[in-house]
């Protein structure tokens, strides 16, 4: 009986891997990842019918770079952050942050991010961040696990008799197609440039 070896995720094929050295770069990756989740989140292309942020972009990435736990690390510390009352989310503002906010209708997807980085971490792990295709089933997925937890949150708060697929999941579908195919074509030529740095 044969078992396969775990792939290396993206964050840990360059640099330290063992020791102190390890902890600071892993710590560096978990301050930066914070501080794109946060820049993402205020991100607003113009796009029709919605403008589009790449907040889910960037919790997909950072999953699939990072890994389950690397990354799990950050999306919780994002949020911790965001929970302090900082405005770090895409629609908090001076008037509305914190916990108030997270408990509106962005709560569910905030679980979502936990289930999606989870989701892309382990995928990782199985090498889906070095094929086009791959990778745009693993950021399909994600985004499952994100719209699932939103959409039953955003359920909760104002009923079923709600619009709540016209509000929380079909005008962000358009851009969600165009994040999925950016993450297909970015993780992959990433682990591109890696392997020839490597040679």
């Amino acid at each position: 009986m044969t078992t396969q070896t775990p792939s290396l995720t993206l964050a840990e094929a360059f640099f330290p891997q063992t020791g102190l050295a390890l902890r600071v770069k892993q710590l560096v990756l978990v301050v930066a990842g914070i501080a794109a989740l946060a820049l993402a989140a205020k991100i607003k292309i113009p796009m029709f019918p919605v403008p589009m942020t790449m907040g889910t972009f960037a919790v997909l990435s950072i999953g699939a770079a990072y890994g389950a736990r690397l990354g799990l690390a950050t999306v919780l510390g994002y949020m911790l952050i965001g929970a302090l009352g900082f405005d770090v989310f895409a629609g908090s503002s001076a008037e509305i942050s914190g916990v108030p906010y997270m408990m509106g209708g962005t709560g569910g997807y905030l679980v979502g991010y936990v289930l999606a980085v989870l989701a892309l971490g382990a995928l990782a792990r199985k090498g889906w961040d070095r094929a086009r295709g791959k990778m745009a089933l693993a950021m399909l997925l994600g985004n499952v696990l994100i719209y699932v937890p939103g959409l039953i949150w955003l359920t909760v708060l104002y009923g079923v008799d709600a619009p709540i697929l016209a509000w929380g999941l079909k005008p962000f579908l358009l851009g969600d197609v165009v994040k999925l195919a950016l993450a297909a074509l970015l993780l992959p030529a990433l682990w591109t440039l890696v392997g020839r740095a490597r040679k």
